[in-house]
């Protein structure tokens, strides 16, 4: 039985303040077993890259510095989301809370389908296929296996990292902006998103607050143990100070 944490962050963060955040989430729950479930939102709108994709070769940089396009990139993998109209989660704990990195995926994603669901949208989770290459496009192009979908198109994007006994899955859970901003940032042919905004397949629009309070609700009757809310979380924002001239440095971002 965990003592799990449930942070309500918000008020938007810049890119590289969020990462560093839910670097600082993944060392505490190796460091300490912290549990949290954090969700967040992004201010300004960010273009982000998974820790392992070109992203140097795929996307337009001499556009994105023409725009303006804050950039950050993540410190797991997957590939390229555009944060906007969403919410965004991040669960850390103990790499043993849910076993092994599939085991996890899957849990987690159950909650969030069920939570849709208690919406009135008709998710479930992508039947397995193994991962999705790095070259297959941005996030929202194609699902992997265990993916919450709706409507046979995507409505979540995850990725997971484990680092020593720590483990953090973090993701956007459409709600009304699709992922064209990836599109046309892309160099070359672009796959077309197979994206679902939830408010596009509900008959009452969710906001922020409704899907991370339904969210809360499913992860509390699925994850057992005492729970605790909070707005702010100030330890953890000052330690995440130390990780933040990484995610905000080009060198970081513009890696590879």
């Amino acid at each position: 039985m965990a003592d799990w944490l449930y942070w309500a962050d918000r008020g938007g963060r810049t890119g590289p303040a969020n990462m560093a955040i839910d670097q600082t989430l993944l060392e505490l729950a190796g460091e300490e077993g912290l549990c949290v479930l954090r969700v967040y939102r992004w201010s300004p709108f960010t273009l982000s890259f998974g820790r392992n994709e070109p992203a140097a070769r795929r996307y337009d940089r001499v556009a994105i510095a023409r725009e303006h396009v804050p950039t950050v990139r993540r410190p797991t993998g997957g590939r390229a989301v555009w944060h906007a109209g969403e919410l965004t989660y991040a669960v850390a704990a103990p790499a043993g809370q849910f076993g092994t990195l599939p085991a996890a995926y899957h849990a987690i994603h159950r909650v969030i389908a069920d939570a849709l669901r208690s919406l009135g949208a008709d998710a479930s989770l992508a039947a397995d296929g193994g991962a999705t290459a790095l070259g297959a496009g941005a996030c929202f192009a194609s699902p992997a296996g265990g993916e919450v979908m709706v409507g046979g198109r995507k409505v979540v994007g995850s990725a997971q990292v484990r680092v020593g006994a720590g483990m953090l899955q973090h993701g956007s859970v459409l709600l009304d902006d699709d992922q064209e901003r990836v599109a046309a940032l892309t160099l070359g042919d672009a796959p077309r998103g197979r994206e679902q905004p939830l408010n596009r397949a509900i008959a009452a629009p969710a906001s922020f607050e409704s899907v991370a309070a339904v969210l809360a609700g499913a992860a509390r009757a699925a994850w057992p143990g005492t729970w605790h809310d909070v707005d702010t979380a100030e330890r953890i924002v000052e330690r995440s100070g130390a990780h933040l001239e990484r995610f905000a440095s080009e060198q970081w971002t513009w890696r590879r």
